[in-house]
């Protein structure tokens, strides 16, 4: 990048129209008199070049130059070090039978909550480039989907092949989903651990209540938000009878909504309810905003000289001229 130390001296370049304008209206200064013009308009006609006619230009491009150099343009060299201190996040994913409801809706399309919540978790992915995320899903156990990396392209990958087929039996186990999130924190050195768990249900097995999770995850800095999803009462969801058929039904939904407020209260985060697919997106750009990432800039700058690339072409164009107006082009005495 090219700047200028001193620009306000380039102002200096709108003088010289101005100098071409008067030399322009007075011309230059008369070296002999004559009574009548016809003998110099004869002697003008015999130039053996006329190139002197355009000597005036030399000192108009040499003080270009110098004003240019007197502005004194720089070259930068600039670079940036980032040190980010990044957060560690597990993101917890109800699988469960319920999120295949379809009580969510894209382009006026019904789609399964497993579907939609998938996408949105995506996103978030996206918008944390510098944190670890990790990835468990659970329904009456949970399992790990991926551990906490950086490579956000293979957890991505990997947040794809989410669905509720996984779910080997049926059920939502809460607590014991904190738990595993919490343990894969534990070891972890980031100053900021935090846990986004999503359910559509309530806490119905596994060997650990919510709470005492919860209590777990408050003893080791680990805070916890909690995301209710789905209608309240009754939703649309895809069963299949005796011969495989698909059937849609409507069916009673329910999320604990009591456990979840007091999950996140216990160690210090928020409860969400997400009823359809705009709450949800925005439930997530606002934990995205309130966990953020610290991060520590570092610019170091470089500026090289260059006001001798204007200033010596414009010694060497006005000695160029000075010589050639008391040589080949001198004008007469």
């Amino acid at each position: 990048m090219i700047l200028f130390a001193q620009p306000q001296l380039l102002w200096l370049l709108a003088l010289l129209p101005m100098v071409m304008l008067l030399r322009g209206r007075r011309g230059p200064v008369a070296a002999i008199e004559f009574s009548d013009v016809g003998l110099a308009r004869e002697v003008a006609r015999t130039n053996r070049a006329r190139a002197g006619r355009w000597m005036w230009l030399f000192p108009l491009l040499a003080g270009a130059l110098m004003i240019v150099g007197l502005a004194r343009p720089q070259r930068a060299h600039s670079s940036t070090e980032i040190t980010a201190n990044g957060i560690d996040i597990v993101l917890g994913l109800d699988v469960s039978g319920s999120m295949q409801a379809l009580d969510f809706q894209i382009d006026n399309r019904r789609v399964n909550r497993i579907e939609i919540v998938k996408s949105v978790v995506s996103k978030f992915i996206e918008e944390r480039p510098n944190d670890r995320i990790g990835l468990i899903a659970f329904a009456a156990a949970p399992y790990l989907v991926s551990p906490l990396t950086l490579d956000h392209d293979w957890l991505q990958q990997n947040l794809e092949r989410v669905s509720t087929a996984l779910a080997q039996d049926d059920g939502t186990a809460i607590g014991s989903a904190i738990a595993a999130a919490v343990n894969r924190l534990r070891t972890t050195s980031a100053k900021s651990k935090v846990v986004i768990l999503l359910t559509d249900g309530m806490n119905n097995t596994g060997k650990i209540s919510p709470l005492a999770a919860a209590e777990a995850a408050k003893a080791m800095g680990v805070k916890i938000y909690t995301i209710g999803v789905g209608v309240r009462g009754m939703a649309p969801i895809v069963v299949k009878d005796e011969q495989g058929r698909p059937h849609l039904v409507m069916d009673k939904v329910d999320v604990d909504e009591k456990t979840l407020q007091a999950v996140a209260g216990t160690t210090g985060g928020t409860f969400y309810r997400a009823t359809d697919t705009d709450s949800l997106q925005k439930i997530y750009e606002q934990i995205n905003r309130l966990e953020t990432t610290a991060q520590t800039v570092k610019k170091f700058e470089h500026r090289e000289e260059l006001y001798s690339w204007a200033l010596l072409p414009a010694a060497v164009i006005l000695c160029f001229g000075l010589l050639l107006q008391h040589t080949r082009f001198r004008r007469l005495p």
